[in-house]
């Protein structure tokens, strides 16, 4: 039995997630959590690299840096809520902050930042970080890592579940009901992402709160049937994506090639349907035995988004994952702790049916702590 700590953020760069997880071999379980604001400088200078824009070499390095303080920040502030000592934690996961992600590149690749260095020195606790590559060095996408977390937490012998994951990208894992069967997964496409990027632009907001300004309008059909021959939805699995793909100039592109104005608010709602549609068509294509559908991530915050699952995946039943006791704003974060504890053991992270890799392999380079 062992504490250990996952800290992540994602592609809406407001806040560093952090969790404390007890980790056993029976045992999984959710200790304390915390949630550390990103200052407003740094969320735009990430942004801004997650959206291509120039930046010189020093600017991103100090980036690198700035990123890593601010994870050992979470960590520490989390350490403080829980009143739990450094010297009790084993191991910190650190996913860190993706900012580049092509997996089907020549040569592929994927950067995340948050130097673990810095981590582990402010911390003085061992730091496991850098935890996508040596998945795509198996031949691996580097994505989604998720899924083997919940095959270990989330998998029951009564039905066939599936689990998704709402986050700026929206995430599928199967979980079969014979435990014979491996767990499988793919990225399903845009979940939170490119809501809050529209709602940004328009109303100069982080997020469209409740999905309220979505509710106010029309889907159009016409421009969701446009969005649904991005090629990246034709694909079969494994398949991973981002913000590289799915990001403003996406959404303009197919605005442009629809030809006529809409509505900002029907904008929306369709972004809204278009996550709704491509989660509901990757379960009945790929997990049309399932049962249950759980939910996770900051998208289980939208009633909109939930209402319209729930609708368009009947007669599945759909639930938060918080319905069987785990918290759904802290899995992600759970899960890289859950990985810090597979690489300190020596233990494969990734699952190969979910990322492509020709083999299982230990995840992450280890950062020795004080």
């Amino acid at each position: 039995m062992a504490l250990h700590i996952g800290l992540i953020s994602g592609t809406s760069t407001d806040a560093v997630d952090a969790a404390i997880v007890e980790v056993s071999p029976d045992r999984i379980e959710l200790i304390a959590w915390h949630s550390e604001p990103i200052p407003k400088d740094i969320s735009l200078a990430l942004r801004s690299v997650i959206d291509n824009q120039l930046m010189d070499r020093s600017s991103f390095w100090q980036l690198d840096i700035r990123v890593g303080e601010l994870f050992a920040q979470a960590a520490r502030a989390l350490l403080e809520h829980a009143r739990i000592e450094a010297s009790q934690v084993r191991a910190i996961g650190s996913h860190g902050q993706t900012v580049f992600h092509a997996p089907d590149a020549e040569f592929p690749c994927t950067v995340q930042i948050g130097d673990p260095n810095v981590i582990a020195e402010r911390t003085g606790i061992t730091t496991v970080a850098d935890l996508r590559r040596r998945d795509l060095a198996a031949g691996g996408q580097g994505a989604p890592l998720a899924p083997a977390f919940h095959d270990a937490v989330f998998r029951t012998q009564n039905h066939d579940r599936v689990v998704i994951n709402i986050g700026g990208i929206g995430n599928l894992t199967l979980l079969p009901a014979d435990a014979s069967l491996p767990a499988t997964g793919f990225d399903t496409g845009p979940g939170n992402t490119l809501m809050d990027v529209w709602a940004g632009r328009v109303r100069d907001v982080a997020m469209d709160v409740d999905g309220q300004w979505a509710r106010s309008g029309q889907c159009h059909q016409r421009l969701l049937d446009l969005f649904k021959t991005e090629p990246y939805f034709a694909l079969a699995p494994p398949k991973s994506t981002g913000r590289e793909l799915f990001n403003l100039p996406w959404i303009d592109g197919y605005l442009s090639r629809l030809g006529e104005d809409v509505a900002a608010e029907d904008v929306q709602r369709t972004l809204s349907e278009l996550t709704v549609d491509t989660i509901t068509e990757a379960v009945r294509k790929h997990a049309p035995e399932s049962r249950e559908v759980l939910i996770c991530g900051g998208g289980v915050h939208n009633p909109l988004t939930m209402e319209r699952l729930t609708q368009a995946l009947r007669p599945i039943d759909v639930h938060s994952t918080m319905s069987i006791g785990f918290d759904p704003d802290w899995v992600e974060a759970a899960a890289f702790a859950w990985l810090a504890a597979r690489a300190m053991d020596a233990m494969p992270g990734n699952l190969p049916a979910v990322t492509g890799a020709t083999h299982p392999v230990i995840l992450g380079g280890i950062y020795a702590g004080g």
